[in-house]
């Protein structure tokens, strides 16, 4: 009956998703380090295969790996911590600083007879500028909280990453329905997921280090700190490089001034557009394949399901859910709504 009612086969397939959706959801716990370990496995896979080819031993490649790991934790564990204890520090020479900021704009606006009014008290009082650490540092500190148990996190990448040689041709026995055609699409999807992930981190390196050089030249305070944010924050498409110019945009004008905050937004921007909407899509190309519709609702869907590591990993997932759906002729055509072209004229799947 299913089968040969549309409507029927249609509210079944529904429920199916509804349901296994919301036992995701549920499980998030697990799913989400679990997803995390199969993507950072996946993104150091090509530095295995790098040693092993210059006949490095498996094992000594995956420790060797493994301290790299460990050396950008705990990088990153000690520049959030020692960051937020120097703000905090100094947060009462902050207050005053806002306070300054403020009478200035008011006397700006007075001497060009804007109608601006405003008591710096007030806001000083509502608008705490500890925020500006505390919105860098809950960023931060919310990707952190999904690897606080490192310890598992790292088992699970290092046990992957010893059954990756076998791994794959295993999952295509299992799926496959003709000798080899499981291997190939677990192929495309390996390669357009390590090409997308090398390309930016390529990207968000470069982004990171002309931030950096930026905010060392301005003499911003915590340069490193938001040149880190800015790389983890450009794995996030669209949005990812704006969240993480807000908090220093913020701390530019309250501690460096007006003219300071003027030259390195602007910079900012240009760095970004530069990099994120000329470079990144020239070097890219066509290795997407995916819609800008379609990148930015699934920046959505799994930023809602999975938190800020479904926001990280949107454009992996969904690449490998569009060649998923692509590996079945029954399938085929549910790609197509998520492809940035459409298919050749007799080549569209019926």
């Amino acid at each position: 009956m299913i089968k040969n009612n549309p409507l029927h086969q249609f509210i079944f397939v529904s429920a199916a998703l509804v349901i296994i959706l919301a036992g995701i959801k549920v499980s998030s716990v697990i799913v989400v380090p679990f997803l995390l370990s199969l993507f950072i496995a996946i993104i150091c896979s090509p530095l295995i295969r790098f040693m092993t080819k210059r006949h490095v031993p498996h094992w000594l490649a995956i420790a060797l790996l493994l301290l790299l790991i460990l050396l950008v934790f705990f990088f990153l564990v000690g520049l959030i911590n020692g960051s937020a204890q120097e703000f905090t520090q100094s947060i009462p020479q902050y207050r005053q600083l806002m306070t300054a900021r403020l009478n200035d704009i008011q006397a700006i606006a007075q001497k060009w007879h804007i109608p601006f009014s405003v008591k710096p008290d007030a806001i000083v009082k509502h608008f705490d500028p500890s925020s500006v650490m505390n919105f860098a540092s809950s960023l931060l500190m919310n990707f952190s909280n999904v690897v606080s148990n490192a310890f598992v996190l790292i088992l699970v990448v290092i046990f992957m990453l010893l059954e990756a040689p076998t791994a794959k041709h295993k999952f295509a026995l299992v799926f496959s329905r003709q000798d080899g055609e499981e291997e190939n699409h677990l192929e495309r999807v390996l390669e357009s997921i390590i090409g997308y992930l090398g390309v930016k981190s390529m990207m968000s390196l470069l982004t990171a280090v002309a931030i950096w050089t930026l905010l060392t030249i301005a003499d911003v305070q915590y340069a490193i700190l938001w040149a880190t944010l800015s790389f983890l924050f450009n794995y996030i498409p669209s949005i990812g490089s704006i969240i993480a110019t807000i908090p220093i945009i913020l701390q530019t004008f309250l501690l460096n001034g007006f003219t300071t905050g003027f030259v390195v937004t602007i910079s900012v921007i240009v760095i970004n557009v530069s990099i994120g909407n000329v470079l990144e899509p020239r070097i890219m190309g066509k290795k997407l394949g995916l819609s800008t519709l379609v990148v930015f609702l699934s920046l959505l869907f799994w930023g809602w399901l999975l938190g800020t590591v479904g926001m990280l990993l949107s454009v992996p997932l969904t690449m490998a859910l569009k060649i998923a759906l692509e590996s079945s002729p029954s399938t085929e055509r549910y790609a197509i709504l998520l492809s940035d072209r459409l298919p050749n004229k007799g080549k569209i799947p019926s």
